[in-house]
This record gives C-alpha cells, sequence and structure tokens, in this order.
C-alpha cells in the first residue's frame, strides 16, 4: 500500500507481532512506550491456536518451547493444601496448555527479533493526535512531533489513547472480579504443579512454576466495581491483604510476598466493547480494541492473531480504509463468540460461602475421579484436541 510510516503505541505482544509483520512486509515502523523499558512483568500465558500458527510462521517455536513455565498441570486444593482433583496437562480438563511461557518472556523474545531495525521511543506516549488528508500528526509527551500515515494503538485496556480518539464510543463489560499479580519466592509446598484454591467470600488463589526458580501467584475477588485499579500500588497491596488475611492456607508467605513484591498488578476483569476498531487512519488491536479477560483464555491468541491479520491487510490493500476494514472483518466473529461466557462464568467459579466452596470442590473430585477420567479417555477425550478456530490467510 502506499501509505507505509506507520506508527504503533505499545510494546505489548501485540504490538511486537504487529511491527514484526509490518517490518517483513517494509513499512517504516516507529514503537512508542509510555513504560521506561519493556513491561516483563507478568504471569504463565498459553501460546495455541491461530497464535501457535503464527509464531511458527516466525520461526519462533523453538525459542518458545525453550521458555516453557515447566508446568506439567494443575491440581484443585482446598484450604487445608489437600488436593482434591488433579489434572495433568494432557487431560481435556486442564487449564495447562502443551506452551506455558511467562508473559514478559514472550515481550523479550518478540522484542528481540525487531530491535535492530525499529525506532523505540520509551517513556513517552501520544499527547494528541489531528488528522490530515495526507497523514494524522501526532505529538508525543516529551514535545516531539512527527507525521505518520498511519497509527495503530496495541495499549492496554485503560488504553489512553484510545480514549483520545474514541471517548465514550468504548464501553466495558465488568465481570465482577478483581485479579491481582505478583511474583513470590518459591516455598517447600510449590512445585512443578500449580495449584488453585476455592476460598470463602469470593477468593480464588492460582499459584504456578516458572523456569526462574520462583512462584507465580494470582489472587482474585468477586467486588463491586470500585476503582480500586486507580489507587497508589501501596494502598492496593494493602486491600489485597485485608482480603485473604484471615484465609487458612498458604496467605502469611502471599502476604509477605505482596509487601515486598516489586511486579504488583491490581486491575479489574472488564471486557472491552468497541462499535469500532478504527477510525479514520487510526486502528486498534489487543485489549485495547478486545480484551477477553484471562476467564476467556484466548487473550494471547486474539493479540497475536489481530496484529497478524492487520498487518496482512495493510500489505494486500492499496487503500488502509479497505484493509482496516477486512481486518475486523475477519477477527470481529471470533472476537465475539469468546467474550461470550458460559451461563454463570464467572460468579460459580467464585463462590462466596463456604458451603458454595464445598460443592465446587466436591464438582472437581468429581471431574477429577477415576471412574470420570477412565470413562472420558474411552470417549477419546483424554487429550486436548486442537481446534481451527480461526481461518488465517497466507499473505505474500
Amino acid at each position: 500500500m502506499a501509505q507505509h510510516k506507520i506508527l504503533v503505541s505499545g510494546a505489548s505482544i501485540a504490538g511486537l507481532t504487529l511491527v514484526y509483520w509490518l517490518k517483513q512486509y517494509r513499512f517504516e515502523v516507529t514503537v512508542l512506550e509510555r513504560a521506561s523499558e519493556l513491561r516483563l512483568g507478568g504471569q504463565n500465558i498459553d501460546v495455541k491456536g491461530a497464535a501457535w500458527e503464527i509464531v511458527k510462521k516466525m520461526g519462533l517455536e523453538q525459542k518458545i518451547r525453550e521458555a516453557n513455565t515447566t508446568e506439567v498441570g494443575i491440581r484443585f486444593v482446598n484450604t487445608r493444601n489437600k488436593t482434591v482433583a488433579e489434572f495433568a496437562k494432557d487431560d481435556a480438563m486442564s487449564m495447562t496448555q502443551e506452551l506455558e511461557i511467562l508473559r514478559g518472556d514472550l515481550v523479550s523474545i518478540l522484542y528481540e527479533q525487531v530491535k535492530d531495525s525499529t525506532k523505540f521511543y520509551f517513556c513517552d506516549h501520544i499527547e494528541a493526535l489531528t488528522e490530515s488528508s495526507v497523514g494524522v500528526d501526532v505529538q508525543f509527551k516529551s514535545g516531539l512531533t512527527n507525521n505518520f500515515d498511519l497509527v495503530v494503538i496495541a495499549e492496554g485496556i485503560g488504553s489512553r489513547t484510545r480514549q483520545l480518539l474514541f471517548g465514550n464510543q468504548v464501553q466495558f463489560k465488568y465481570l465482577g472480579v478483581y485479579t491481582a499479580y505478583f511474583t513470590a519466592p518459591r516455598a517447600p509446598t510449590d512445585n512443578e504443579w500449580a495449584r488453585w484454591c476455592n476460598a470463602s467470600e469470593g477468593i480464588v488463589f492460582l499459584i504456578r512454576p516458572d523456569n526462574y526458580g520462583t512462584t507465580r501467584a494470582s489472587i482474585n475477588f468477586r467486588s463491586p466495581e470500585q476503582g480500586y485499579e486507580k489507587l497508589p500500588v501501596a494502598e492496593q497491596k494493602q486491600l489485597l491483604i485485608d482480603k485473604i488475611k484471615h484465609v487458612a492456607w498458604e496467605t502469611p508467605r502471599l502476604i509477605e510476598a505482596i509487601k515486598q513484591s516489586d511486579d504488583f498488578y491490581l486491575e479489574r476483569l472488564s471486557q472491552v466493547k468497541a462499535p469500532h476498531w478504527h477510525k479514520g487512519r487510526v486502528a486498534m488491536i489487543g485489549d485495547a480494541a478486545y480484551s477477553v479477560t484471562p476467564i476467556a483464555g484466548k487473550g494471547t491468541d486474539l493479540a497475536i492473531a489481530g496484529a497478524y491479520l492487520l498487518a496482512g491487510e495493510l500489505l494486500e490493500n492499496d487503500n488502509y480504509q479497505t484493509a482496516f476494514k477486512a481486518y475486523e472483518e475477519q477477527l470481529r466473529p471470533y472476537v465475539n463468540k469468546v467474550q461470550k461466557l458460559p451461563p454463570g462464568v464467572p460468579r460459580l467459579v467464585y463462590p462466596k460461602s463456604k458451603t458454595g466452596v464445598a460443592i465446587l470442590n466436591f464438582f472437581f473430585s468429581l471431574a477429577g475421579s477415576k471412574p470420570v477420567k477412565f470413562i472420558l479417555k474411552m470417549l477419546g477425550k483424554n487429550k486436548k484436541q486442537p481446534k481451527q478456530e480461526l481461518l488465517l490467510p497466507n499473505y505474500k
């Protein structure tokens, strides 16, 4: 296409994947990142489906395999740390995928592919955009100004650049749950199995191994939307400590880890509902456009697939408006499907009463029992079958 000078706002998984493909197609790309360096924090993510097909096209299969977190499966435990059900990663009911990688590791792998051929501006962000018939004049917070043919927003769920352009057109569907992530020192109870523990008051603990000798912890809790994500980090930490301090599980070591954590992150679980993913010469990808939350389990898939499709359509179409429209038409049905959660989710998975927790643990125990696993095996359901949920064009 004629428009070849592109600004990507956000050095995220979506943003860096987009940069890779744009560079392959010989576009001139500049990346703007609000943080002072790459955001390498985060928890385990899985690479599967369309995302796996794309990273294989990128030649990154081996690098991702080498960065595997070592997780072998998940154990559901009660607050006495007794295992009520166990699912290995090849089990149909396991949340552990064949390839689990830390979010930060995947960001690093993607960055290594483009850093030497792409101009990056860290600790800066878009202050204003003014579109004309010949491009987009962009003013950076640092005072720099530049003109680009196109701008792509590859930021997070709370994207400020999206707000500049789309205002209140974008809606959020809050799912009733807050989530916090942090890294904790490995304890004697930690191993290569992930552990999921439900507690009363709608609290869920998830502890997962990593490949650095530490443990990745996440704590989710049900709550009305209270704006906790806007609080200073110190107040967020205290809020979470107050939420979990009464739970008789491994809270003492987790509370200490929260206090010491330098990668603590708290956010509400909300889906992003945008009526359009593009406006004029600006498009959106990733969480800024269509956050599905970790509950849907397709965030990485959509981030990578959206970047691949957008870059490919820009290559194949001389008109950017046609390219933006084709990208959205291909991906929108899949996003709509993923954002449709089963009835009662996530409420049923986060019971508030002790009775509710006991009932949920009973169902975990039943699903993980030998008779049920035997029946599933006889039905050929013991292993996950890959599904082709999104058709990927081969761009040239």
